[in-house]
Formats: C-alpha cells, structure tokens, sequence
C-alpha cells in the first residue's frame, strides 16, 4: 500500500469540501492513512503537515507504524492539549469526521477554538476518507480474499461437527475458536447462528436453543487478516427439508446468482439491489425481504459502497462488497446467502467459494 498516494488523494478532496486541513477521529480512517493500529489516537493533515496525536501507551508503536507522521503526544485529555497540537499551523477551515466525532467533543474543540485561534472553523465533513476506502488497492483486495479464504474453511470445518441438538450458542462458539486459532485477532463482529423461529431474526444472537432435525440455520461469520475483513453467510439444514425450505432456498440462491451475473461497473446500488429485489418479489417473498443486498468492507466490516433501495453509490473496479439477498418468515425461519464480491473487468468477482 502506499500511504503516500492515500494522502495525495485525500488532499486532492479538500478543495471539494472547502476545507485546508482535516483532524481524523475515526479508528479505520486512522489506520487507512498512517498504517497506526492502536486504539487511540487522532491525525491532523494539513497540505504540508500530517501529525499523529496518541498518549504514552502508543507514542513508540506510532514511530514504527507512520514514520512517515510527525508524532505528537497527548498528556490528558485531546482538549487539554488541541492548542498545542495546531499551534504554528496556518488554518482557517478544518474538517472534522461529522459521523464519528462526539457532538460533545465538537463542542469542546469549537470553544476552545474561539478563545485562541478565532480564525479557525471547524467544518462538518462526511465521507471524505470512506469514498477513498472504497476503492481498494490490490494488497487490500488481496488481504480480504485471505479473510475469505479462513471464512470458506470454517463453513466446512462447523459442517463436519455440527449436529441435532447441538445449541447455537456452541456452535457459534466453535466457529470463533476455529476463526482465532487461522488469524491474529479477533473476529470483526458477532457471528451469527440462528435456528428455526430464529433464522428470521437477520441479526440473531447465538442462544441455547438446541438444533432441530429439518429447519433452517443461518450462520453469519466474518474473519480478519491484516486488519481487513471478510463476510459469509450460509443456511444449511441438518436432516430433512421441508418443502417450504426447499423452495424459499432456491429463490434466495437464484436470486443471488442473478444478481452476481448481472451487476456491472456504473450500475448504482440501487440498480445492483433490484437485481435480486426483483426476484424475490416476483416469488412472492418481497415483503419479507427487508434489508438491502449488500455493503462494502474492507478495514470495517460494514463501509460503502451500499448496494440498497435508496443508494446512490455508484460501482466501479477496484470496490468489494457482499452479496446477500435473504428471506425471513416469522414463526418459521429465514435463508440468506451472501458472498463477497470484488469489481473487475466491469463485472463481479466472488471471492468466498463456501459451497452452498
């Protein structure tokens, strides 16, 4: 990767947002332009300057992971020391993150910003660095195909012991035990394993309850290599389906295939949504498929591009995202498959190969 050109093309942004510098609060931005991992800390990046701003814990880790970073020391709090930290520093507008920092902090920084440096604004800004995030750079595209690759075996690996009576929780568990002992740190979210009733919950937490013989289990997992992430959901059913499985399975399955066949670069969110959206309509079930197709991710599990009713977010090469039409009835269960999906050549690209 090269941090160099990331900060080139963020500061190419900052005439578009009419801003002349920007103070980055938010820890996957952070990462994304230095390369620092640890879990506080701010940058200020200015057309000529880019500082890091950490405590004591983290001042030697930031020297090794962004010596390309002037390192400046946090001793309290950030507004105990922010004068310090712009001091010399000729601004006038300065970007902050407006979906990540605290109203409380804003407030903080803007009053301390008028007692001595009344020059100074700050200025709301939104997806500046996440529209750089996502595209991704090919060592990026690399490290979540490796994610996907653990994700791919771990779906083999829980199918090979998983069994009736065995609860969701223990299940759940097994998965993450095996996701750790493949990675170097932890799973970046709650993996997800609902059975019968449960599978229609799309976001079910893992319970006690034992698996039964011909229901729907959703299970919902993601690993992370190199600080980037991966994403794959399967349903599977242990003894006998019934009929209602069979048939709501393969709509989910078609209307994933169609919309891997049919997604191509310039099509908007929303068009990719439809793709799928329209097939499980067409069954029947577009009522019950409440969430959109798919998100991007990369260093967090859930960023742009969107791929839903209402996005606007336009697919071009070098984007990653999930694939993941589902259809969820109360009472009964869900199925939802999804898969991770890289843009090339002006089409998509599956990236997980669990089988289905």
């Amino acid at each position: 990767m090269s941090l160099k050109n990331r900060l080139r093309r963020l500061r190419e942004g900052f005439a578009d947002k009419e801003i002349d510098a920007i103070f980055i609060s938010q820890p996957e931005n952070r990462r994304y332009l230095s390369g620092f991992d640890g879990s506080s800390g701010y940058l200020l990046i200015t057309e000529q300057n880019a500082i890091l701003a950490t405590d004591f814990r983290y001042i030697e880790q930031a020297r090794r992971q962004a010596p390309g970073y002037e390192i400046f020391q946090i001793k309290g709090a950030i507004t105990d020391c922010f004068p310090q930290l712009i001091g010399g520093i000729s601004l006038r507008r300065l970007g902050v993150e407006a979906r990540h920092i605290r109203l409380s902090l804003y407030q903080r920084l803007s009053d301390i910003l008028s007692r001595v440096q009344p020059q100074f604004r700050l200025v709301p800004v939104e997806r500046l660095v996440e529209s750089l995030r996502a595209i991704k750079e090919p060592a990026e595209i690399d490290l979540i195909a490796r994610a996907a690759a653990i994700t791919d075996a771990a779906v083999e690996y829980i199918k090979n012991i998983i069994d009736i009576g065995m609860t969701e929780k223990k299940i759940a568990w097994e998965i993450e035990k095996y996701i750790r002992e493949k990675t170097d740190g932890a799973v970046p979210f709650d993996i997800i394993v609902g059975s019968g009733p449960n599978s229609a919950l799309p976001h079910a937490k893992p319970s006690s309850r034992p698996i039964q013989s011909g229901e729907p289990i959703i299970i919902d997992m993601g690993a992370r290599v190199g600080g980037y992430s991966s994403d794959l959901s399967r349903t599977i059913c242990l003894g006998n389906p019934d009929e209602n499985f069979t048939k709501i399975y393969d709509t989910v399955l078609n209307a994933q295939l169609a919309a891997i066949g049919e997604i191509e670069e310039g099509m908007t969110g929303n068009e990719a949504d439809k793709k799928s959206r329209m097939i499980i309509e067409q069954a029947g079930y577009g009522e019950v498929f409440g969430h959109s197709l798919g998100h991007g991710i990369g260093l967090a599990p859930y960023e742009s591009p969107r791929l839903s009713p209402n996005s606007g977010d336009k697919l071009v090469s070098g984007m990653v995202f999930t694939i993941e039409p589902g259809i969820y009835l109360p009472d009964w269960g869900g199925v939802r498959i999804e898969d991770m999906a890289v843009m090339e050549g002006g089409k998509v690209r599956v990236m997980s190969d669990a089988k289905k």
